[in-house]
């Protein structure tokens, strides 16, 4: 006789479950469009390990979701980062020095210009 398998509910390890407002039609699909990105992004390019792992790429995700993630509709700026002043001297934009910082082992790229 196989071992019995334990199965766990999301209410088990602490997930929430948050019902879609009434006669709030968006709401379902600005949450699809998270969870897609969020898996496509990331979920789908990770191998993830145990639920310590999950936590800390969620975490970091999220930072970089909102803090530098560009989106088109906000300008080409992160939701919790101020649009950058244009740069119109042309010397400054030939000597533009342009720094990247990868997040969760490469999965996840961040420019930012050096001071």
């Amino acid at each position: 006789m196989p071992p019995p398998v334990h199965r766990t509910s999301c209410t088990d390890i602490g997930i929430r479950a948050i019902l879609t407002g009434i006669r709030m039609p968006r709401m379902n699909s600005i949450t699809e469009r998270w969870v897609h990105t969020l898996r496509r992004e990331l979920l789908d390019r990770t191998l993830i390990w145990n639920e310590h792992h999950l936590r800390h790429a969620l975490r970091e995700y999220e930072r970089h979701y909102n803090e530098h993630r560009t989106r088109r509709s906000l300008h080409a700026t992160a939701p919790l980062r101020s649009l950058p002043e244009p740069t119109t001297e042309p010397d400054h934009i030939t000597h533009l020095d342009v720094r990247r910082h990868d997040r969760l082992g490469g999965i996840l790229h961040e420019h930012q210009h050096a001071s």
